[in-house]
């Protein structure tokens, strides 16, 4: 057992402080004291100490409680053990609900202070262990940032480093949330064009007027408010890459223009009368099955076959779920420390429910299901507890049919306000699964007068 870990007792009794010091430093830890809550916190800012015995009542200006919520600010991993010699149920309840994770009753046994430290230290020694094998799993099964040890996606790496250094065309087709822009990146770093731009344009959020303009450019005085020259996207790709995201929603026009400058490397700016050629490799990436789309003539087959030269299709999340704990422990290690508040691990049951959810907005859901449960978690470890509210979604979620005496406006509003609650306000992701670009659905939120 690791004995070098650093223990502060907080006490304003010069006895108990100084008793309780002599007992941990018997066993071989490190022990400093401090005689009031403010003088703890002062401590604690200057050292990270591993577990903190706290007694509750000190003297007017920070309680033991108080002590323990200010010292957590500072070190949201330290251990804290709430003392009193006058136990009652709500003091315990308190304590423990405000983050303690232990409760101990004055006089304190030195038997029983030493097996509490010995056990809370074996869970840090262990939680340090797994963090080590976690960090070490997530370097083996890592690829520019995409974490899967799924073989599918395996196959889809070795796919990537096949054709980086290619000019051909590539399709990413795949549910929301996936990871269709990783896959599309780590073709960009892995191959010669890393050094030249990679610029991705969400075809989906913008007008057909817009998008045009955004991927060719515009001249002076082409349209209104057209007050200078514009280069577009695909100028400022030049040596590099343009990922189309969502190319599956543009309209009839684009697609015309956008196969012009597959086949021809040029294109005109709006309004323009000059040819530019360009040299950018084209990756498109759709949540839409275009072969479906063509059959169904919304999307050109002569584009289609432009595009899909080399096809890369994301499996969803809930075809891989042996990846669901490793990209749960990521997600954790990177948000706590995003959000100041750390956690140290995830629970057996917390991974059983993770592991149980269809995941219908896939890898971008699962992080934001991690990152509601650390905001709202109390302790170190996130419990099944702290992800109730998937459950709770998931009750919630009956079958759907057609409401009674609903006009088909009224239909409308509650499938946008009840996509915008799903998604948390989330516009790109709430347009997406409606299968709308964002500037429509915005104008449906302003004709709606629906709150994100």
């Amino acid at each position: 057992m690791r004995k070098n870990w650093e223990i502060l007792v907080v006490d304003d009794e010069t006895v108990m402080r100084e008793s309780l010091a002599a007992w941990l430093a018997e066993d071989g830890y490190t022990v400093d004291t401090a005689a009031s809550g403010k003088e703890a916190v002062v401590q604690a800012a200057k050292k990270d100490y591993a577990i903190y015995f706290v007694d509750l009542k000190m003297p007017p200006g920070m309680d033991g409680i108080e002590t323990m919520m200010e010292v957590r600010k500072l070190r949201a991993e330290a251990s804290v053990i709430i003392m009193t010699a006058y136990a009652t149920v709500d003091t315990a309840i308190t304590a423990m609900k405000e983050g303690a994770q232990e409760y101990v009753v004055k006089p304190c046994n030195p038997e029983e202070i030493s097996l509490l430290v010995e056990r809370i230290i074996k869970v840090k020694n262990l939680q340090r262990e797994n963090l080590i094998l976690r960090q070490k799993l997530a370097r083996q099964y890592s690829f520019h940032d995409i974490i899967s040890k799924n073989p599918k996606m395996a196959e889809i790496f070795d796919l990537v480093r096949e054709v980086a250094t290619l000019r051909s065309t590539v399709l990413i087709q795949g549910e929301s949330g996936t990871g269709k822009e990783l896959i599309a990146r780590a073709i960009h770093f892995s191959g010669d064009r890393r050094g030249k731009p990679f610029i991705a344009v969400p075809c989906a959020a913008l007008a057909e007027s817009l998008l045009e303009s955004e991927l060719f450019g515009h001249e002076r005085g082409s349209f209104t408010g057209a007050v200078e020259r514009r280069r577009g996207k695909f100028e400022l790709a030049e040596g590099g890459t343009l990922l189309l995201d969502e190319i599956g929603d543009i309209s009839p026009k684009l697609q015309g223009d956008l196969l012009r400058v597959l086949q021809e490397r040029s294109f005109f700016r709006v309004g323009g009368t000059e040819e530019i050629h360009v040299d950018v490799r084209v990756i498109a990436a759709t949540r839409v099955n275009l072969q479906e789309a063509v059959a169904a003539g919304t999307f050109r087959d002569d584009l289609f076959y432009r595009l899909n030269v080399i096809n890369i299709r994301i499996p969803p999340l809930r075809e891989r779920r042996e990846d669901i704990p490793m990209l749960a422990h990521h997600f954790l290690e990177r948000l706590s420390h995003e959000l100041g508040k750390e956690a140290a691990d995830i629970s057996e049951g917390a991974l059983r429910l993770l592991l149980d959810q269809d995941w219908l907005g896939n890898v971008r859901e699962l992080e934001n299901a991690i990152e509601r449960a650390l905001v709202t978690a109390k302790g170190h470890v996130l419990t099944d507890d702290d992800f109730a509210f998937l459950r709770r979604e998931a009750a919630a979620a009956p079958a759907w049919s057609a409401p009674d005496n609903l006009s088909l406006e009224e239909i409308e509003q509650r499938a946008i306000a009840a996509t915008l609650q799903r998604t948390g306000g989330n516009i790109k992701e709430a347009a997406a699964i409606l299968g709308i670009d964002r500037s429509t659905l915005y104008d449906h939120i302003k004709k709606h007068k629906i709150p994100r």
